[in-house]
């Protein structure tokens, strides 16, 4: 990647508190257009009064949760046991140096799957993301500052930053690697981060395969967080996505009948 960008699907991945907001917003706003065009499903009180959550629900949905969390965890501890040796790589930096020096890769462990490019984005990464003053921003971890196991995958193809990218050039899938990403290669003055703009950062990567059971697992559990996300929006995911799909369904019917029209008038 030639240019520098950021993503908004980036955002939502390397900063997980981000992800939430960003998602949730887009989806309600589109829920709203559903219920503000009075779609064949619903009228809006009724598409309204569907999408109220109870406490029952946001049970389920945290409990949802908690299981494939649990289920992560227990199949990522081999990976998990291994980026644990290098915890200790987590230490303040020099931040002048680091803005001034590019992009600075250290290879911890090298891997022995295929060889990365900077446009590759066919793999998952576990990963910890730190600033100058070691403070951890985010991570795959459970907790930034007490990890005991992962509970989340990065994945690559939604899009990274452009110093992430050239980063992992050369990197093996399976290795592990530390990244010191210069600032404007990082956020710049687009975002603000590690206290300011244009602040460097570290990451510790390890490169995993793109392939189930893992791929899969990460989906379900991306979903299962962003269910707990609305629930505490007091929004009822499964509600809304139906909503969503009646509309649709019904914006489709009524397009093919009035298709079914204008051919016979035609007849």
């Amino acid at each position: 990647m030639e240019e520098k960008e950021l993503k908004t699907s980036v955002k939502q991945r390397i900063f997980i508190g981000v992800i939430a907001v960003l998602m949730l917003g887009s989806m309600i706003a589109g829920y709203a257009l559903i219920v503000a065009s009075g779609g064949k499903a619903a009228t809006s009180t009724e598409s309204s009064d569907d999408s109220k959550i109870t406490q029952e629900k946001k049970n389920q949905y945290q409990s949802e949760y908690d299981k494939k969390v649990k289920e992560f965890a227990s199949a990522t501890k081999d990976d998990y046991d291994r980026f644990m040796k290098y915890k200790s790589e987590i230490k303040a930096f020099n931040e002048t140096s680091a803005n001034e020096g590019g992009v600075q890769i250290k290879e911890l462990e090298k891997g022995s799957g295929k060889t990365l490019t900077a446009k590759d984005s066919d793999y998952l990464a576990f990963y910890v993301g730190y600033c100058a003053d070691e403070s951890v921003f985010d991570s795959s971890f459970d907790n930034n500052d007490h990890p005991t196991s992962f509970a989340k995958v990065l994945d690559a193809s939604l899009g990274m930053i452009e110093g992430w990218n050239k980063g992992i050039e050369g990197m093996k899938v399976g290795g592990i690697r530390r990244i010191t990403v210069p600032g404007e290669l990082a956020y710049g003055d687009s975002m603000e981060i590690c206290g300011g703009y244009n602040k460097p950062l570290r990451f510790i990567i390890m490169a995993v395969e793109n392939k189930d059971p893992l791929k899969s697992m990460s989906k379900e559990l991306d979903e299962a967080y962003m269910k707990v996300q609305y629930a505490n929006y007091g929004i009822d995911y499964d509600a809304m996505m139906k909503a969503e799909s009646e509309a649709e369904d019904a914006a489709e019917a009524e397009s093919e009948t009035g298709a079914e029209v204008e051919g016979k008038a035609e007849e």
